[in-house]
């Protein structure tokens, strides 16, 4: 169940769960608020955390409206370069290919003709490619963390990276395979632990860091500069 809350001058989306106890107050990555409470926690308990967290969250609001870039519009055109896997690929349009599109010999190449659902083919693309290198990599840190996800899963998880759904599915956006490998390990790593620990408690982070001992440092890059990545 979810709805908004205003509180003085600003509003907040509030997701409910089963699974939570407690309230957290969660500054997205396009600077969307969403407090994720549990199903009884009323308006007045809710309007208390945010305000003890007042600074804390105006701070986190600052800091994203200094790092916004105005977005910037994809033409489709050939010299324009696209992310994956932390690098940038020039495009090239071309006449004749056997698929829409493909990454050849360090360039995108696109059929002219599929330009005007450019978006398409690279989200697409981009999708394909992330599930067989996240299974991957989660084949790589599920051992060092102690967990078996029951599934891995590609979506449109909006201004998430990932999620864990209750039944042990773990979710990347599609978004994840453009950045570096290492906050690629990051956001793996964060969302495994969520299998063993739903909330960010201190039990969370510290299974984070015994895996990952400068989580930290990828943690911050991610926030800083992940979403430049995403201009598809």
């Amino acid at each position: 169940m979810s709805s908004t809350l205003t509180i003085e001058d600003l509003t907040f989306h509030v997701r409910r769960s089963e699974r939570r106890s407690t309230v957290e107050l969660i500054v997205e990555r396009d600077g969307a608020l969403t407090i994720a409470a549990p199903p009884g926690a009323t308006e007045v308990e809710m309007a208390d955390f945010v305000r003890e967290k007042w600074f804390w969250l105006y701070t986190k609001l600052a800091e994203k409206e200094a790092r916004q870039q105005p977005a910037t519009r994809r033409e489709f055109v050939s010299g324009e370069g696209f992310p994956y896997l932390g690098r940038s690929y020039r495009l090239l349009l071309v006449d004749t290919q056997d698929v829409p599109l493909k990454l050849n010999a360090g360039r995108f190449r696109l059929l002219r003709t599929a330009a005007l659902e450019g978006r398409s083919h690279f989200v697409r693309w981009y999708s394909d490619h992330a599930r067989p290198w996240l299974k991957r990599r989660v084949g790589k840190w599920a051992p060092r963390m102690g967990v078996t996800p029951r599934a891995i899963e590609i979506r449109d998880l909006g201004f998430r990276w990932g999620s864990c759904g209750k039944d042990g599915t773990v979710n990347f956006h599609w978004a994840t395979i453009l950045l570096p490998p290492s906050a690629i390990d990051y956001v793996i790593a964060h969302e495994l632990a969520h299998l063993r620990e739903p909330k960010h408690t201190p039990e969370f982070w510290l299974r984070v860091e015994r895996a990952m001992p400068d989580f930290e440092q990828r943690k911050e890059w991610l926030a800083a500069r992940g979403g430049e990545l995403v201009t598809i």
